[in-house]
């Protein structure tokens, strides 16, 4: 069966994973993960790309971001995949691929989905065993929304401004978001949609979303769409 053609489309937002090959490490050092942030952040304002959160673990990264364009998020993770994997193979004297073939994606419904994958993305570090509180994980975004550090990669979503009306609001009601968690449904909701590349909404939207594109948006057949509950949701 012919692959389809990945599902990008401009204003909204998308989770993307880029995993390494056979799960193997993708950074041996503090400078590998620094040049990765900045592949990123340079690739994201070439190719209109808003870039919302982000963690980069020890053998795959999570990006949560916004194209302005129908294929700027795809230029931008061609550009920085190819980029990197030239820096780390000069750098560690090694030949050969690094990535688990294409990176996966999923369009999430923002007022559904957004904060719950920031949430999600946050807590990588947490469930892997890294850390006991995501503040304390070095390469994520999440020092970014407490107040701790301003990160250049950041362009908050206007969902996170409203979370609050002034900056120490915004903080303390994110972390209590995150603090919050996110249940298994949730989290077994947008890694499927996530690895599979459907769209990941209420029905409303996923109906709404085909009509923008040819390409289909949730898998022929599928059940019922998972649905956040109230702490996530905006």
């Amino acid at each position: 069966m012919a692959r389809l053609p990945r599902l990008t489309l401009p204003g909204y937002p998308h989770h993307v994973i880029q995993r390494g090959n056979n799960k193997q490490a993708i950074f041996s050092t503090a400078a590998d993960y620094r040049v990765l942030l900045d592949l990123i952040e340079e690739n994201a304002k070439k190719f209109s790309v808003a870039l919302h959160a982000y963690v980069l673990m020890s053998n795959h990264f999570h990006l949560l971001a916004t194209p302005q364009t129908n294929d700027g998020l795809p230029k931008m993770m061609q550009a920085v995949g190819r980029s990197y994997v030239r820096f780390f193979n000069n750098t560690h004297k090694r030949t050969g691929t690094l990535w688990e073939g294409r990176y996966k994606s999923t369009l999430i419904q923002t007022d559904r989905y957004l904060l719950a994958c920031m949430a999600y993305i946050d807590l990588n570090p947490v469930r892997a065993g890294l850390v006991t509180q995501p503040q304390d994980y070095p390469w994520s975004s999440h020092l970014h929304y407490l107040g701790v550090r301003a990160d250049r990669l950041i362009t908050p979503h206007a969902l996170v401004w409203e979370l609050g009306n002034t900056p120490f609001a915004r903080e303390a009601a994110y972390a209590e978001l995150v603090q919050s968690g996110i249940s298994p449904v949730q989290q077994t909701a947008i890694t499927q949609a996530t690895l599979s590349g459907w769209a990941l909404g209420d029905a409303d939207f996923v109906a709404d979303l085909q009509k923008r594109t040819e390409r289909r948006v949730v898998k022929t057949g599928a059940g019922r769409p998972f649905f956040v509950n109230k702490s996530i949701a905006k």
